[in-house]
């Protein structure tokens, strides 16, 4: 018989730290997929505020087409199986992903590094952020304070701000998995150092990634879709 933890009992913190790699089985593509590329872009055009500065059209509708693509696009299993493994942890997603797939999944506690897709900001003021869903962005489309909305995404060269939440979070890991992400892009590739150093620590991704030599991990060649699946075998065949 399976015995489910009562909600008021403390269950262990597991942390989860996703790249493109679990977004790419939803048909969602990154810039590194292809040599600096993003949907035949070159990235600096359309995620960098020189880019934006230069040709303010341009990247809107780079984004409103990256907004449509994600309104089709559909949670795979590696989302759905963290969403499962809520029953047994106290789950916490830090994601440098821009879409919303992990909340269409279910997942209650995601912390985003880079922004949100499905949000957009004044250019004046960036604490007036505005919930936009799938729908586009235009020149002239003002908020309050008069200025043009732009998208709710971390640009190159532009401050994380949810890095420190982040390291918080990580500080406080009793398992950290990190699934999809190549561990090569500062800041979001640092908070393996905040974790503690006696936790297990898992590695999910079909690719061959160089982890720190300090840390003790446990790799799962595997695509997000299946590598979460035996993650979860793992995680419960122990708890």
């Amino acid at each position: 018989m399976q015995v489910r933890l009562h909600k008021d009992v403390l269950m262990k913190k597991l942390v989860v730290l996703t790249g493109s790699g679990i977004s790419a089985e939803s048909g969602l593509k990154t810039f590194r997929e292809s040599g600096g590329l993003w949907e035949n872009y070159d990235v600096m055009q359309v995620a960098s505020y020189d880019g934006w500065l230069m040709d303010r059209e341009l990247v809107l509708r780079f984004y409103n087409d990256r907004r449509a693509q994600l309104k089709d696009a559909k949670p795979n299993a590696g989302h759905s199986v963290l969403v499962e493994l809520e029953e047994y942890y106290d789950v916490y997603i830090v994601t440098q992903n821009v879409d919303d797939l992990h909340e269409r999944a279910g997942s209650r506690n995601v912390l985003h590094l880079h922004g949100e897709l499905t949000k957009a900001r004044s250019t004046g003021d960036e604490s007036l952020v505005y919930d936009i869903g799938y729908n586009s962005i235009t020149i002239g489309d003002n908020c309050e304070d008069g200025h043009q909305l732009r998208p709710h995404i971390v640009w190159f060269g532009e401050s994380v701000p949810e890095i420190e939440e982040a390291a918080r979070i990580v500080s406080s890991a009793n398992i950290l998995v990190v699934i999809g992400t190549s561990l090569a892009v500062y800041p979001a590739a640092g908070l393996l150092d905040y974790a503690p150093d006696d936790i297990p620590v898992f590695l999910i991704d079909p690719n061959e990634i160089k982890a720190p030599s300090y840390r003790k991990v446990e790799f799962i060649k595997e695509k997000a879709s299946l590598g979460v699946r035996i993650l979860k075998e793992k995680l419960i065949t122990k708890n």
